[in-house]
């Protein structure tokens, strides 16, 4: 089956059937990662620009390495060598990109919206790779795949999501995602950082979003625990007293795995605050799947390129 549309704005808009076509194309582009030679000819002859307004490190190279083991052509363009800087709009630069005619632009910008403002001018498909603190669709994608393989499953998962949620796009996209698939997502925080109504985001059809009076009640018994990252740059409101009360009270150390169900597995988005949302010993120990998900995130991307750059 198809993915029956040009862009991947969001995960909210995505229906079950879609995400799944995305998880099972990621499964079968796997294998391609380990080989000696890393690289199809799916893409060949297509051309994706990668548009960075944000600083990235591996959103931007997963993004980069899955269009080349496609054989695209990947371009990377950031804000500071773009025409950005010349005081040219959003607008202008895409419809500048379109006249050279790419296949797919994959942007991150710090606005929510642009990449949905971008695709109602530009023929080429669009891909949102984290657009302020709306959505960060591959990252929620990468994440439900890493579980899934881990855990052989989504329905009825207890997934705890800890940390930063009014700045976050990765627990948007996650409440989205995990909820459509059937896990019962619970959210903890500090209550400057979880913002009011969230669960009201979902559709009725979508399952069940909760907030935890206590990131303790959060990890009970979960299958998953997933921490935020502190967003130090976002942090000029004073959001909390301190990083070591933060860490004293919300962040997640051996003691507080140890609530989780057996065999809980622990993940993160990165990049990590090492010693303030997680011990170092948690995020290398044996329940730590984030090296995981930046594995993952690749065959993803080679997924969604596939998808909507046209690969035969």
């Amino acid at each position: 089956m198809p993915l029956k549309r040009k862009d991947l704005l969001g995960i909210a808009d995505l229906s079950v059937e879609e995400i799944n076509l995305i998880l099972d194309t990621a499964e079968t582009f796997r294998d391609i990662n380990t080989r000696r030679i890393k690289k199809v000819p799916t893409l060949r002859g297509k051309t994706i620009i990668n548009l960075f307004f944000e600083a990235s490190t591996r959103t931007r190279t997963s993004f980069e390495i899955a269009a080349k083991r496609l054989s695209a052509d990947a371009i990377n363009i950031s804000a500071s060598t773009s025409s950005v800087v010349k005081g040219e709009t959003l607008i202008d630069t895409a419809l500048n990109l379109q006249a050279m005619s790419p296949d797919a632009i994959v942007i991150r910008h710090p606005s929510s919206g642009a990449p949905h403002a971008l695709a109602q001018h530009v023929q080429a498909g669009v891909i949102n790779a984290g657009d302020g603190a709306h959505e960060h669709p591959t990252q929620a994608l990468l994440d439900a795949l890493t579980i899934r393989q881990n855990k052989h499953r989504l329905a009825g998962l207890k997934v705890a999501i800890i940390g930063d949620v009014l700045h976050s796009r990765v627990a948007r996209s996650n409440a989205h995602l995990l909820s459509k698939l059937g896990a019962h997502v619970v959210f903890a925080g500090p209550r400057t950082l979880l913002p009011f109504g969230f669960e009201k985001l979902l559709a009725p059809s979508e399952g069940s979003v909760t907030f935890a009076p206590h990131v303790n009640d959060a990890i009970a018994d979960a299958d998953v625990v997933m921490m935020l990252r502190i967003q130090l740059e976002r942090q000029s409101g004073g959001f909390f007293p301190s990083l070591r009360e933060y860490s004293t009270y919300y962040g997640l150390n051996r003691r507080r795995l140890a609530l989780a169900k057996p065999g809980a597995i622990v993940m993160h988005p990165g990049p990590i605050n090492r010693g303030v949302e997680i011990d170092s010993d948690v995020a290398d120990g044996p329940f730590s799947l984030i090296l995981d998900q930046v594995n993952n995130g690749v065959s993803v991307r080679m997924a969604v390129l596939y998808l909507l750059a046209g690969g035969e």
